[in-house]
C-alpha cells in the first residue's frame, strides 16, 4: 500500500498526519491524490466513511501553501461547501492540523449562530473557508466577503446538498468563484442534478469511483428484528442501547429522537439527542459528549446520517425504518467506517414488514427477519457486554422542622447531606434545573429534574431539547466504570 509520501504529499503534511496516527492512505485518497495535487479537477465517488475529507484536504492545503498568493481580509483563497453544520465542523477539524502545519488560516460559517464572530474572522484574513450554502449566501448578499480570490473549490456530499434543495444556492455561489480555479466534487451518487453540477463547473474532470454507493460494506452485518408490538419494541430498543460501545439510534422525527433520549436516560442508559430543533450550541455539546465517550448513545434523526464521523460506533439501530434505501445506507454508514467492523439493526413492527422488505432489496441487503422479544439470545449476542445501569436517585423529601421556642418564622428544614456540589459548566446547567425527584420516563416538558449523586460519586450534566428551551439531564456515575475524560 503506497504511503502519503509516495503519493506526492509534502513532508510537512505527512508529519502532521503521522502525529495524528494516520500513516496509510485509503483507496479514495490513493486514487485521487496524484491528480488533485497536480491541480486537476476531480470527481470523487465513494460511500460514506471512505476517507473523502482527507482526499480533498491534503491537496487543498498543499497547493495553497505552494501558491504564494497573499491572504486578504474577507477574500478567502479556498472554499469548501458542505450541506450541514455538523459536517462543516468536522471538515474543519480535519483541515485544522494540516492548515496549522503550513501556517494557513481557517474559519467556518454556518447558520443558527450569530454571524458577528464569523464576519470578524473573515475580516482578519482567511485562507480556507468551510461553509454551508445558506449562511454563505447571506454574507455574500450583505457584501461582507467576496469569492473572486478563490483558487480551489470543493463541493462535499453534493448529493446530500441536492436532497436538501441547496443546488440553486450552490450554483449561485459557484458562479461567483473564478472559472480558472481548481474544483473538486465528492459525492456518493450523481442523481438529483449532481451530474449537472459536474458538467457546468468541472473542467475535463478525472473520475475516481472507489466503490458504489449502493454496495453494502463488507465488514457491516445487517439484522432485521421483528417485534410483536410497540411495548415489546421499546424494551428491545432499550436492550440494544445498553451495550458498552457507542451506538446511534435513528428515529423518523425530532420529537421521537428527543423522547427516546429521555426514556433511555430515565432507564439508566445515558443518552443525548441530535436533531434540527436543537440550537447549535446544544448540538455541539451533545455531539461532543457522544464523541468523547461521556455518553454512549446518540438518538438522532437523519440530520446525523450524513457527514457525522465518530470513531468506533459499533452499532446502528433503525428504531424507525427510514423511508427509502438511500437513507438506510447513509444511516448505516455511521458504523463500519475506515475499515472497522460494525452491525446494523432494523427494528420492525408487523405492519412495517412489506416496507422493510422493499427497503433491503433496494439497498441490496440480503437479510432474513428474526422474530425477537426482550431477552432474546440474538439481542444479547448483538449487545455483548452490558454497561452498568446508571439510575437517577430520587431527591430526599424535605421534612419541616419544629420551631424552636422563642424563634420567629417557620423556615424549611435543610436537606440532608448538605448542598450538592457541581464543577465547571455542569454547575451552571444544574443550577437552572428544577429541584425535586426525577419524573419517571423523562416526559416532563420542562428541564429534567436533577438527581442527587450517591455519596462519593460524580455527576455529569447533558443538555437535551425541550421545545426551544435548554433543559438538563443529570445522571450519577458513581456506579459506572472508568473516569470521564476531560474535554
Amino acid at each position: 500500500m503506497p504511503t502519503f509520501s509516495d503519493l506526492g504529499v509534502p513532508e510537512t503534511l505527512v508529519r502532521s498526519l503521522t502525529a495524528g496516527g494516520i500513516t496509510e492512505a485509503f483507496p479514495i485518497q490513493t486514487a485521487t491524490l496524484p491528480d488533485t495535487l497536480r491541480g486537476r479537477d476531480v470527481l470523487g465517488r465513494g460511500r460514506t466513511g471512505s476517507g473523502k475529507t482527507l482526499a480533498f484536504s491534503l491537496p487543498m492545503v498543499a497547493r495553497l501553501a505552494a501558491s504564494g498568493s497573499a491572504r486578504k481580509p474577507a477574500r478567502p483563497r479556498a472554499l469548501v461547501l458542505a450541506p450541514t453544520r455538523e459536517l462543516a465542523t468536522q471538515i474543519a477539524a480535519t483541515l485544522e492540523p494540516l492548515a496549522k502545519a503550513e501556517r494557513l488560516s481557517l474559519t467556518v460559517v454556518f447558520g443558527g449562530v450569530s454571524q458577528s464572530r464569523q464576519v470578524s474572522a473573515l475580516n482578519g484574513g482567511v485562507d480556507i473557508l468551510v461553509a454551508c450554502p445558506g449562511r454563505l449566501e447571506d454574507l455574500l448578499n450583505q457584501r461582507l466577503l467576496t469569492l473572486d480570490g478563490v483558487e480551489i473549490t470543493v463541493l462535499d456530499e453534493a448529493d446530500h446538498m441536492a436532497d436538501l434543495g441547496f443546488l440553486p444556492g450552490v450554483k449561485r455561489i459557484m458562479d461567483k468563484t473564478p472559472k480558472k480555479g481548481q474544483r473538486m466534487l465528492f459525492s456518493a451518487t450523481l442523481d438529483n442534478g449532481v451530474d449537472l453540477l459536474v458538467k457546468r463547473y468541472l473542467t475535463d474532470p478525472l473520475t475516481h469511483a472507489v466503490d458504489s454507493a449502493e454496495s453494502p460494506v463488507v465488514k457491516m452485518t445487517h439484522h432485521v428484528l421483528a417485534v410483536h408490538d410497540a411495548a415489546s419494541k421499546q424494551l428491545v430498543v432499550n436492550e440494544l442501547a445498553s451495550g458498552t460501545g457507542r451506538r446511534v439510534m435513528f428515529t423518523r422525527t425530532k420529537h421521537q429522537a428527543k423522547k427516546l433520549a429521555k426514556q433511555l436516560t430515565a432507564a439508566g442508559i445515558p443518552a443525548v439527542d441530535l436533531h434540527g430543533n436543537l440550537s447549535q450550541p446544544a448540538r455541539e455539546r451533545n455531539l461532543a459528549a457522544f464523541s468523547s465517550g461521556d455518553v454512549r448513545v446518540l438518538c438522532a434523526t437523519d440530520i446525523a446520517a450524513r457527514g457525522i464521523h465518530v470513531d468506533d460506533v459499533e452499532l446502528v439501530v433503525h428504531v424507525d425504518p427510514p423511508a427509502e434505501h438511500k437513507a438506510y445506507l447513509h444511516r448505516s454508514g455511521r458504523t463500519a467506517r475506515a475499515g472497522a467492523e460494525g452491525a446494523v439493526v432494523t427494528v420492525m413492527l408487523p405492519e412495517q414488514a412489506g416496507d422493510v422488505k422493499t427497503l433491503t432489496r433496494q439497498a441490496k441487503i440480503t437479510v432474513t427477519p428474526q422474530r425477537v422479544g426482550p431477552g432474546s439470545p440474538v439481542i444479547k449476542a448483538l449487545v455483548g457486554e452490558v454497561a452498568p445501569i446508571v439510575m437517577p436517585a430520587p431527591e430526599p423529601v424535605s421534612v419541616p422542622q419544629p420551631r424552636a421556642a422563642g424563634t420567629g418564622g417557620g423556615g424549611r428544614g435543610s436537606r440532608a447531606g448538605g448542598q450538592r456540589r457541581h464543577s465547571g459548566a455542569g454547575a451552571a446547567a444544574a443550577g437552572q434545573a428544577r429541584s425535586g425527584g426525577a419524573r419517571s420516563g423523562g416526559a416532563s416538558s420542562g428541564a429534567a429534574r436533577p438527581a442527587r449523586a450517591p455519596q462519593g460519586g460524580s455527576t455529569a450534566v447533558y443538555s437535551s431539547s425541550t421545545g426551544g428551551r435548554s433543559g438538563a439531564v443529570e445522571m450519577s456515575r458513581g456506579a459506572s466504570s472508568g473516569r470521564r475524560r476531560s474535554r
